[in-house]
Parts: structure tokens; C-alpha cells; sequence
């Protein structure tokens, strides 16, 4: 079914809900299953990004298409289309016809950027990738289209217009597309405006889907915000004071209620016509259970899923199954048993793969570990299963909401949230004409080593694999950190040792009140590999593990560590009343490698920003085949120099 087909068959207010292909196995293996929950809330579609470039494309396709086979719910996939060959797209497309996806997000993406190729540049806009589609596939394929707002941001338009940007998007819908959804936004008066004018100057039929995202933390929310250029009101930043902004829960909490207000007051100053709100999940469930079953508007979903999920889980006896036994005795993990009785409960709780049933990695509980639990919870929760994961209760909830705290690359690489927020794969963070503003033409390693300098004295705002700026922490180690870039050694993470500290304490503290923070010093950083190889790996040897620990790795996919292997360290963690320490900051193989691929990759997109042989593209190519990165770990928190005295010595 197409989406815009289970979309008019719905009368009543729904949701979608947009994923992206995790950067790791397990972390896919989790979002299978985490997809598979979120089922009950009864997406009228779900979407699944496609990286920058095209560089997630494969796993793009492949959890796509997991999803559309195994799930009865329309499955949209991102498709962008500058520096993309027709071939690519065509590949991407008969890909999609072969797995049964008849929706696509039609995007422009990033505008070239190899300034000497012009081979590939096929499409321009993503009206010419519309226009592209619908006329050599017919209507194979329904697709949709962004919009903004708020008005499209531009390189050479210092002000947002949405009037300018609606001229582009007629453009698109008379190319053919059949949907728009929209980027984020909080600033309820201004889709308001948008819708309007685009109902009286564009259509007057093509549905709109506005995009939300759930506030999972007070620094996420100012960035996403900050990166998709949508305003917030001060009515809504007014609701975070400065003392709550670093506890999670609250944030989150305080979120809910805006999103709710949010599409209560869309839902009825648009007289229902808006019925279907966009979730940006960011690989997260627990935000959006919270919104769904508490809205005044989408609560009825799980009133009335209430009963059949519940009757699902009392087996022939009476007795109350755990999740994993449910979904082997109740639906066919082969997909070979096409019965009207299995066709109805796949609707509500498929198997996306059979490696959900045999590799729960989610908390990796030993089964007596989990019979105790039950038998403390009672078994399965009686009540509406969406409401166990919104409050993090019972075996559900708890299974759900595990990773609940934003990821991050420096969190749980079994989560389906690990690695980037936006999930669209490894990008220079500014825009090509700011990136010339801050970093200039570096042509050889002092001028790299000023830009680093720069960066740490708060003169430039952010580096080609960074743009949050400098936590309040680093001013307490910034004079060893310019003094490690003085010596060649480019540090792009760190963090200083805490030993107890507040969690209201104005520097180290998180989360609630009245707890405890700890933290280990950390840095990462890029090192020439002879200097690595010859002086900095035989001096960490040297203290041995009892103080450190590393790992290093090169663009040839190199590895080397003191560790054992698929090790992990947890470098920051806390104790709260009535909680279980909560770990926030892990640094472990799986997510070094592939944080390793993906800063390599930056340089490489650094250099095309430069035309080809030039001597900062030269340069910056260099870069990436000469140096490594490294990643080590204090283990002596007590000791909170250190770390750094080792360094520089």
C-alpha cells in the first residue's frame, strides 16, 4: 500500500516515524525490535533517512526494506539526489520496486562539492529528482517532498523567507510530488503561516505532514533547532531554567508537554485538515510513548490497542508469556504462514527478523536476572503496553528505555541511538562558504595546528568534526590541550577527571539533584603515525593498563589497542537517589571503529572542498593518509593530572 493510500484511509489523527540505519549490528539489531514496539502505536508510515552522499545507501536499503517486508505499515525512503549519478538512483529505485517501498522522500541533499568534477551532476534540485522519477517510473512510486516553515536556509540569503521558499516548492509539486513533509519546527504560528499560504498559493489538496522532535535533552533540542534553522519561541525556552537544563528527565518531561500543546493547537487552528504529525525519533521510543499516550488528540490509539496486545499475551493456559515467547508462538518468523489470523497480528507485532527472537543484547540480562524481575514486576504489565514504555516500568519498559539518555558517538554502541543525532552519516558539520570563513586554506601542518589552537581559545566556533563549541570542563585542561596541538598531537575530544563531584555542580554536574558525578580524563586526537608508532604507543606501554588504556586506528582500517578484545570503558557515570548508577560516556571498540571510518572521512570531505591538486587539497589528502587517530583513557580519577603529565612529558 502506498502511503498516501493508508493515509486517506484514516480519518482519525495518526502519527509517522522517522528512523535511521544505526552505525553498528547490534544497534541495528535493537531498532528492529524497537520498530517493533512502536508498531502499536500505529504509524500511518515510517520513513528511514538516507546518509549525505549517499553513504549509509546499503543499510538505508536494507533496514528499509526489513521494515516494508516484515511490518504492514507504508515505508518512505529518503532519497537525495545531488552528487548522484542517474545510475545510483535508479539502482536506489529498482532496490525499493524489488522490496515493495512505493514511497520516496524526494531531497536535494548537499550541493556539489568537488569544484573540478563536473561528472554526476544530473540533478540540481530535488524538483528535478521528482520530475526524474515520475517520469520514467509513472506511478510506481508516491513521493514526497521537504519543506520548511520557517523558509529554506541559503548561503546567500541572510534572512529565512517562506514566501521565496513556497515559490520552490510549487515547483516540486507541479514536478509531481504527492506529499511534503516538513522540517522541524516549535514555533506553532509559523507552520501556521505556512500551511495557509500554501493551501491559498500551492495546493489545496496535498496533505502536510509537520516534522516534530521530541526535546530528549536541553543541549540536543538548541542544536537540532540550531542546525535545521527553526526559531524557538522564548514563551518555550522560558520553560527550561537554568537549573533543570542539565537533568534529562526533566528536560524530557517538559518536552512532552510542548509537543503535546503542539499538536493539539495544530490539530485545531488548521480545522483537522493537518491529522498526521511526523516524529523525528532520532532511534528513540520512549519521548514519543510519553506524547501519544498522554495527547488529548492520539491517545485513543492505545485505548484501543489495549485489548488485543494484552489477550495476545495469555498464552492457551492462562498464563502470562514474556515478550520473546510471544512472538515465537505467535507469528510466523519465516513470513511463509500468510493466514488471515497471522496477517492480523503482524499488524500489531511482527518479527522484523528472526535475530530478534536469539540476540536480545539489549540489557544482557541472564535469564535467572530476568525471572527475578518478573517475578518483583509481576510478570508482563496488565496495563496498555505503550504506557509501560513511557513510564519505564516492567519488563517492557525497561527494555525499552534502556538508552533513553541521548547517545551520542560516546555512548552504548548497542543502541539504535549511537552515533550522530541526525543520522545522516559523516558530514562537515557548516555550510561550504562558512567553512572557508573559519578554516581558511591550511597547506601544511603549522596552519592545522593554528585552526586546532584556534578552536580551543574560543576564537573559531567549531571544527570540520565538531560544531557544539567547548563545554565549560575543557577551560580546566585548555592550557595542556594547546600545549599537546603546539607539539602536532590534534585533539578532537577530551575530558578532565572528577572524583564525586555535585550534580548541580555548575562545570561537572547532570542529571537530578542530589546526586554524584564521576568522570576519568580522556583524549582523542590525530597523531602522525610515525610519531604514534615510535613515541606515544611505547610510552603508554610503558605505564601499562593499570593507568591506561588506548586505542588507535588509521583510514586503512587499521586497529591496535592494549585491551582485550570488544572491550569498553565507561569514562563517565553517576549515582542517584533512588536509581541505578547511570553510565552517560563509554568509550569501547565497536563505536571507536566506527567513529575512526567516519572522522577520516571528513578530511577526505575537507580537501573536496578545494579543486583537485591544489595545495590544501593535496595537503588535507595527505592528512589522511599519514596520521592516526587515538583515543586513551586515565584510569586513576583520583589522579586527575595525570593523564596530562604523561602526555607531556
Amino acid at each position: 500500500m502506498s502511503l498516501l493510500d493508508a493515509y486517506r484511509l484514516r480519518t482519525e489523527p495518526s502519527i509517522s516515524l522517522e528512523f535511521f540505519p544505526p552505525k553498528t549490528e547490534s544497534g541495528k539489531t535493537n531498532l528492529l525490535e524497537r520498530i517493533e514496539r512502536m508498531s502499536v502505536l500505529e504509524p500511518t508510515f515510517i520513513t528511514v533517512t538516507w546518509g549525505a552522499g549517499g553513504t549509509t545507501a546499503d543499510k538505508t536499503l536494507e533496514l528499509a526494506g526489513l521494515v516494508s517486508q516484515h511490518l504492514a505499515i507504508p515505508v518512505c525512503m529518503h532519497l537525495t539526489c545531488t552528487n548522484m549519478d542517474p545510475e545510483i538512483i535508479d539502482g536506489a529505485l529498482e532496490r525499493c520496486r524489488s522490496l515493495g517501498i512505493k514511497n520516496i522522500l524526494a531531497l536535494r541533499g548537499d550541493p556539489p562539492i568537488d569544484l573540478d568534477d563536473e561528472t554526476g551532476i544530473h540533478f540540481s534540485y530535488a524538483s528535478d529528482l521528482v520530475q526524474y522519477i515520475k517520469n520514467k517510473y509513472r506511478s510506481e512510486f508516491s513521493v514526497g517532498v521537504a519543506a520548511y516553515p520557517e523558509g529554506h536556509p541559503s548561503e546567500n540569503d541572510e534572512v529565512q523567507d517562506v514566501t521565496k521558499d513556497l515559490v520552490h516548492l510549487k515547483q516540486k509539486i507541479d514536478a509531481g510530488a504527492d506529499f511534503v513533509i516538513t522540517q522541524l519546527f516549535y514555533d506553532v504560528e509559523k507552520f501556521l503561516t505556512f500551511e495557509k499560504l500554501f493551501r491559498e498559493r500551492v495546493s489545496e489538496t496535498v496533505p502536510i505532514f509537520p516534522g516534530l522532535m521530541p526535546i530528549n535533552s536541553f543541549v540536543l533540542f538548541n542544536r537540532s533547532a540550531k542546525n535545521s534553522h527553526a526559531s524557538i519561541p522564548t514563551k518555550i525556552i522560558d520553560k527550561f531554567p537554568v537549573e533543570i537544563q542539565n537533568d534529562d528527565n526533566a528536560v524530557k518531561s517538559i518536552g512532552v508537554d510542548i509537543l503535546m500543546e503542539i499538536i493539539q493547537e495544530i490539530f485545531e487552528r488548521t480545522d483537522k485538515r493537518v491529522r498526521c504529525f511526523h516524529f523525528y525519533t532520532l532511534n528513540l521510543e520512549k519521548a514519543i510513548a510519553q506524547i501519544v499516550s498522554q495527547s488529548s488528540i492520539l491517545s485513543y490509539i492505545i485505548d484501543e490497542s489495549e485489548d488485543e496486545y494484552d489477550n495476545a499475551l495469555i498464552d492457551g493456559n492462562g498464563s502470562n508469556l514474556d515478550s520473546s515467547e510471544f512472538l515465537v508462538k505467535n507469528l510466523s518468523i519465516n513470513g511463509d504462514d500468510d493466514s488471515d489470523d497471522v496477517r492480523k497480528r503482524r499488524r500489531r507485532s511482527s518479527v522484523v527478523s528472526a535475530e530478534l527472537i536469539h540476540n536480545r543484547v539489549i540489557v544482557d540480562k541472564s535469564e535467572n536476572q530476568r525471572e527475578n524481575m518478573e517475578n518483583v514486576s509481576g510478570g508482563l504489565p496488565s496495563k496498555k503496553f505503550v504506557v509501560s514504555i513511557s513510564k519505564g516500568s516492567g519488563i517492557l519498559g525497561r527494555d525499552a528505555t534502556w538508552d533513553e539518555f541521548p547517545n551520542g558517538r560516546f555512548g552504548d554502541s548497542r543502541s539504535p541511538a549511537y552515533g550522530e543525532i541526525d543520522g545522516y552519516g559523516p558530514t562537515i558539520k557548516v555550510s561550504n562558504k562558512r567553512a572557508y570563513e573559519l578554516w581558511g586554506t591550511p597547506k601544511n601542518i603549522k596552519d592545522l595546528k593554528n585552526i586546532f589552537i584556534k578552536y580551543l581559545e574560543g576564537s573559531i566556533e567549531a571544527l570540520p568534526w565538531c560544531d557544539l563549541g567547548l563545554s565549560a570542563e575543557t577551560a580546566l585542561i585548555q592550557e595542556e590541550l594547546i600545549q599537546l596541538n603546539q607539539r602536532g598531537y590534534l585533539t578532537l575530544a577530551s575530558q578532565p577527571a572528577t572524583n564525586a563531584s555535585s550534580s548541580t555542580d555548575k562545570i561537572f554536574g547532570w542529571g537530578p539533584a542530589n546526586g554524584l558525578v564521576y568522570q576519568k580524563a580522556f583524549v582523542e586526537m590525530f597523531v602522525h603515525r610515525q610519531k604514534w608508532e615510535s613515541m606515544l604507543k611505547p610510552k603508554l606501554d610503558h605505564y601499562g593498563l593499570r593507568k591506561v588504556s588506548y586505542y588507535a586506528g588509521d583510514s586503512d582500517g587499521l586497529f591496535d589497542t592494549n585491551l582485550d578484545g570488544h572491550s569498553s570503558n565507561v569514562v563517565t557515570w553517576g549515582v542517584f537517589p533512588n536509581s541505578q548508577i547511570i553510565q552517560t560516556t563509554i568509550i569501547e571498540e565497536e563505536s571507536f571503529k566506527a567513529w575512526r571510518d567516519e572522522a577520516f572521512s571528513i578530511w577526505y570531505e575537507w580537501s573536496k572542498l578545494f579543486p583537485r591538486n591544489t595545495p590544501t587539497n593535496t595537503f588535507l589528502k595527505q592528512i589522511y593518509s599519514d596520521y592516526c587517530i587515538v583515543s586513551i583513557v586515565h584510569h586513576d580519577f583520583i589522579e586527575i593530572d595525570e593523564l596530562w603529565e604523561i602526555l607531556l612529558d
